[in-house]
């Protein structure tokens, strides 16, 4: 039913993804020998060779994120070539573009509206890679394609070993006295004796220090060392726009930003950036208030020289001062496994459906696998990888395997997800205790992955979340992350690893309270980073001081509080250089306008745990996958349109 996890055979990847392609490009050419080709014999058999790929080249480039060792990279870097000029051939093959207009132009009004969308959407991104073009651009095309994935790989393996290279060690106890037990027992090492503590730039590790670091001159250490890891990743981010600029003029677009948009929800430029200035506008007084709260805390600890460093320290102090929210106190309550219980448990109440553990291979012995079903009938699988590793790459994501679609002979496939994680580690002596933040991040990372193996669209190009244009893919998640703040839902898993008593409603409360804490200067961060993103693709920039200039006059404008001029973020910033978030990061905060509305829907019923609704939201947002626009489906299940004031007030910027 599902195919097993196995990459035994991992270092001859390169020759079987040879083989692999090289029998799909034999299935391709006897495909456009058929004189009359229709949806059936042409598209259908079409999509079931890219579905294939997919699944097959999946695990190969997973392993490399989760399980990085010399081979693991060895072999990415082997089969990228491979795998790119393919992806090149195939995209830029006119044959397959007039095949696909000629059975639109043909079938159009016998087809379904899914197999029509199937249609528009390869036409599309035909024409987008170039296929019209004559065979020098298509040429100059392959070439920049297959150098963008090897930089964008690059920059990523920059950030995993500038991460991993970098460690403080403290053998003074009051430099860390502060820290909570659980965070200083893992940073804790013998040597010559003595007692000392390491603390490296992994997240777990980097957050204990930085946020409870009583060494003043050791918190700005850790966060110079952060905030200037992979210095040669500004030279990456050149080449990268240079490139970037380069294939959108020669597909005939002004920018890379309009090229972007063409595949996503906000259809012009100024759409974004009048959005995003405008959610800017509205949070940044109140943004500036929030961080003199902080300032005026850190004063009386004698500190007149605020900086950048001291930010996480003094903000959980004033959290903990005005909420009396002490983020360790509830550790011991947000145990791994209870969590991902009760967190089930909800998801069962919700949307019906049901996670079962099964015992099959996965990358690493602290990985667990759930078969997902539906009135005991099995529908998906998802293999769940929380723990922070050393050769793990930083973050949190979803991966898609394998997509929800019916074969050309009539069989069902079923769709497979990882969720990958860096929480907290355990350890035979040490329980995984999670933050609230890791709570809300797990839950966002599942509502990805439930959009993709929630789907019963039988076209695998738009099944799950293949098709989702960029600027919604977000919604699903910021969706369900509300839900990580709501009372009831937090009292299926809030329970003490130890005692099992339930989280009680005064501590809950604080959390739900603390929800908007400094939510302006999140607001104003977030503006920042996505105005950045989007300014960075609208032009050429040439060098990485014109880079670090545009940075430099957005925070000038948005931003509460000015970095030092050595904090070079946007040489560590992967989900736009190494990721897909390319002139698309404000899609976050666009898609957060769908996600709050959906919530306040739940909200105003009157009951968090409203099944119908639940039901109504799995049916009309996440089983139709990429199958119909974002904004009818939205309005399928609203109906109406989507309003900006719920998320701010969700956010509790206007009331």
């Amino acid at each position: 039913m599902f195919k097993e996890f196995n990459l035994e055979n991992l270092e001859n990847s390169k020759e079987l993804v040879e083989n692999l392609l090289n029998e799909n490009r034999e299935e391709i050419n006897e495909l456009l020998k058929i004189e009359n080709k229709t949806y059936k014999n042409f598209v259908l058999p079409f999509q079931e060779i890219g579905e294939k790929t997919s699944e097959f080249l999946t695990p190969i480039f997973h392993i490399d994120s989760v399980k990085n060792s010399e081979i693991t990279t060895k072999v990415y870097e082997e089969c990228m070539p491979v795998v790119s000029k393919y992806d090149t051939d195939i995209s830029q093959n006119e044959n397959i573009y007039l095949a696909l207009k000629d059975i639109q132009s043909k079938e159009k009004s016998s087809l379904t509206d899914i197999q029509n969308k199937v249609l528009e959407n390869e036409i599309r991104d035909f024409k987008l890679s170039g296929c019209h073009l004559d065979n020098n651009k298509k040429k100059r095309l392959e070439e920049i394609s297959l150098r963008l994935s090897e930089l964008s790989h690059k920059f990523s393996l920059n950030l995993l070993n500038a991460t991993n290279e970098f460690e403080m060690i403290i053998d003074n106890f009051e430099d860390v006295k502060e820290i909570p037990a659980s965070d200083l027992e893992l940073a804790k090492f013998e040597e010559d004796g003595i007692t000392k503590y390491k603390f490296t730039l992994q997240a777990p590790s980097y957050s204990a220090y930085i946020t409870y670091g009583t060494s003043r001159e050791k918190r700005e250490e850790l966060y110079k060392g952060y905030c200037t890891r992979a210095p040669q990743n500004g030279k990456i981010i050149e080449e990268l726009l240079a490139l970037k600029n380069e294939k959108s003029k020669i597909l005939g677009f002004n920018s890379y930003a309009q090229y972007s948009l063409a595949t996503k929800m906000a259809s012009k430029e100024e759409d974004v950036i009048t959005f995003l200035e405008e959610l800017g506008e509205k949070a940044k007084v109140r943004a500036k208030e929030e961080l003199n709260e902080i300032k005026e805390l850190a004063i009386k600890d004698g500190i007149i020289d605020f900086r950048s460093s001291d930010m996480s320290y003094y903000s959980e102090k004033l959290k903990k001062a005005q909420y009396d929210l002490d983020e360790e106190y509830y550790r011991p309550y947000f145990e791994q496994e209870s969590v991902l219980n009760g967190f089930f448990d909800f998801l069962h109440q919700m949307f019906n459906i049901k996670f079962t553990k099964v015992d099959v291979p996965s990358w690493d012995e602290k990985v667990r696998v759930y078969d997902l079903s539906e009135n005991d009938k099995t529908m998906a699988r998802i293999y769940i990888d929380l723990e922070a590793r050393k050769d793990k790459r930083g973050g949190a994501w979803m991966n898609n395997w394998h997509s929800h679609y019916k074969t050309s002979d009539g069989e069902i496939k079923l769709p497979t997800a990882y969720i990958v994680g860096n929480f907290p580690q355990s350890t035979k002596d040490t329980a995984s205790l999670l933050r609230h933040s890791d709570v809300v991040t797990l839950f966002h990372e599942m509502g990805h992955a439930l959009h993709h193996l929630l789907s019963k669209v039988e076209e695998p190009f738009v099944s799950g979340i293949s098709g989702v244009a960029w600027d919604t893919v977000e919604f699903p998640s910021q969706f369900l992350e509300y839900f990580s703040y709501d009372k009831d839902v937090l009292k299926l898993f809030a329970k003490h690893y130890k005692t099992k008593e339930v989280l009680d409603d005064v501590a809950i409360e604080k959390i739900i309270k603390a929800k908007n804490f400094q939510s302006s200067l999140f607001t104003v961060r977030q503006v920042e980073f996505a105005l950045f993103d989007f300014k960075l693709y609208q032009k050429l920039y040439k060098t990485e001081d014109e880079v670090q200039n545009l940075l430099d006059g957005i925070r000038k404008e948005f931003s509460a509080m000015i970095p030092p001029s050595y904090n070079k973020f946007q040489n560590g910033f992967s989900h736009i250089f190494s990721g897909g978030y390319a002139a698309g990061y404000y899609s976050y905060k666009w898609a957060e306008v769908l996600s709050a509305d959906a919530f306040y829907m739940f909200i105003d019923s009157g009951n968090i745990f409203n099944k119908e609704l639940g039901i109504k939201y799995r049916d009309t947002i996440l089983s139709q996958g990429g199958s119909y626009d974002m904004d009818k489906l939205f309005f399928d299940f609203a109906q109406r349109e989507p309003s900006v004031d719920s998320l701010l007030k969700i956010d509790g910027i206007i009331s």
